[in-house]
């Protein structure tokens, strides 16, 4: 491989001939062979638009000149855009603090700038009223909101219309209700599917939340959170322009010192993704319930078959999409673990966790943006119901008897289904039998359909 010399503040170090960036990014590639996992694209395209923010700030506000200023911005551009994504490959486990990101991003921007014929250099010019200790913390808000607002938020509107559509759908359709797994009184498919509807709301409406204070930024504290460097405007000026690249609303924060040391909003997102995973899991696993079988199980539901289901059993049909949205749920309270870990990991005046943070953070909100896409689409859209296994279970269920209790008393009516459960009949029958009440009575009271409207039945 063809190399050259760069010079940084520790002396000289060899990079490849082709590389954008410069030495600093060559030591920390050199330092943290780790995971071989490199740092989000989205997180590198927020840091960049952190730089094209600040560039556009200090031309402004007259402490850079407009040459550089532009060739910063042009630079910038094209990295948000995409076109260098593999210039950026120093490892998630890096410096607590991100500041071999920051400076890699400063590196390219600053070659890619100098090739508009000015002199632009990484420190001095794209890191102008800057400190990696505001950029990092920043770029974490900056990239966390526009992928809850433009990826994970509309996948939840998307699975919640589906899930109503189809609860729509089958708004006539009876069935057993299950506590603790074992047969409980009827209910409608519609209040089943509108409880998993409601969850979703709940959560879009927790994510809406929780972006409010991701809108905060650190920017404009540098350093330590005096702000020493950063011209007097610099910080509001960088919010404005990152509001109006992103169309979100960034603020500074009210407080610098906070905002550096701690990662409260970061912490607090995280445990909406939690909380997500949970309702994720808790849908997913109903899907998987309804629809084993098909002989076997309850058989309620057949999902889409999508593929083979076993190398060795011929015909076996699997629940894939539930499988793998149980499994990504799994990984996103995983990741919220190392999160919280890594939000108490404020030492002072900076918290030195940052890289795990972003990467956790948006692993997170990826993973619930995918997973709700694909039990929308293939599995809650497409899912067919299988009547016949629904009415014969429901006709049989003993816990009909409840809707007795008001009648013949709790004791009465437990008779009457253990008998009707040892015998395996209808519980019309053994009621008609062991009561004095009629068939037209019983025939009222046992309704199932009438029982799902809840209240007392007459």
């Amino acid at each position: 491989m063809q190399t050259r010399i760069e010079r940084d503040s520790m002396g000289e170090l060899e990079v490849p001939a082709s590389a954008l960036y410069g030495a600093q990014t060559q030591r920390a590639i050199d330092n943290f062979p780790v995971s071989h996992t490199p740092m989000p694209t989205a997180f590198v395209h927020a840091v960049a638009r952190i730089k094209l923010a600040a560039a556009r700030s200090n031309l402004a506000l007259g402490h850079l000149d407009e040459p550089r200023a532009r060739a910063i911005e042009k630079a910038a551009q094209a990295v948000i855009a995409g076109h260098h994504d593999d210039q950026f490959p120093i490892d998630v486990y890096q410096t607590g603090s991100g500041t071999s990101t920051n400076m890699n991003v400063n590196e390219v921007l600053a070659t890619l700038a100098s090739r508009e014929g000015v002199e632009v250099t990484p420190n001095d010019h794209v890191n102008m009223g800057q400190s990696s200790n505001d950029v990092i913390p920043s770029a974490i808000h900056v990239a966390a909101a526009i992928a809850v607002s433009d990826t994970l938020r509309p996948a939840l509107v998307a699975l919640r219309e589906t899930i109503d559509r189809r609860a729509d759908e089958l708004k006539d359709v009876v069935k057993t209700g299950r506590t603790h797994l074992m047969d409980a009184m009827p209910l409608r498919m519609d209040q089943e599917l509108g409880g998993w509807s409601s969850q979703i709301g709940q959560a879009i409406e927790r994510f809406d939340s929780a972006l409010e204070r991701l809108q905060r930024l650190a920017q404009g504290g540098t350093a330590v959170g005096t702000g020493i460097n950063a011209p007097e405007g610099f910080a509001e000026a960088v919010a404005k322009e990152l509001s109006a690249q992103t169309g979100l609303s960034f603020v500074p924060n009210d407080s610098f010192f906070a905002s550096l040391s701690s990662q409260d909003a970061a912490v607090e997102l995280s445990g909406q993704l939690k909380g997500l995973a949970c309702v994720i899991m808790k849908i997913a696993n109903d899907l998987r319930w309804m629809n084993s079988g098909p002989l076997a199980g309850l058989g309620e539901i057949e999902l889409e078959a999508l593929q083979p289901g076993s190398s060795i059993m011929p015909g076996k049909v699997n629940p894939v999409i539930p499988e793998s949205a149980a499994q990504a749920a799994a990984q996103v309270i995983g990741l919220d673990a190392a999160i919280t870990v890594a939000g108490q990991s404020g030492n002072f005046q900076l918290n030195v966790m940052l890289p795990l943070v972003a990467t956790n953070l948006l692993t997170s909100i990826t993973l619930m943006s995918n997973t709700a896409n694909l039990l929308a689409e293939r599995a809650i859209a497409t899912f067919k119901v299988r009547n016949a296994h629904l009415q014969e279970p429901l006709a049989r269920n003993p816990i009909l008897v409840t809707a007795l209790n008001g009648v013949i008393g709790y004791n009465a009516a437990a008779a009457v289904a253990k008998k009707a459960y040892q015998a395996g009949r209808p519980i019309i029958d053994v009621a008609e039998e062991e009561t004095e009440l009629d068939r037209q009575t019983l025939e009222r009271l046992l309704d199932p359909a009438v029982l799902t409207r809840g209240g007392v039945p007459e």
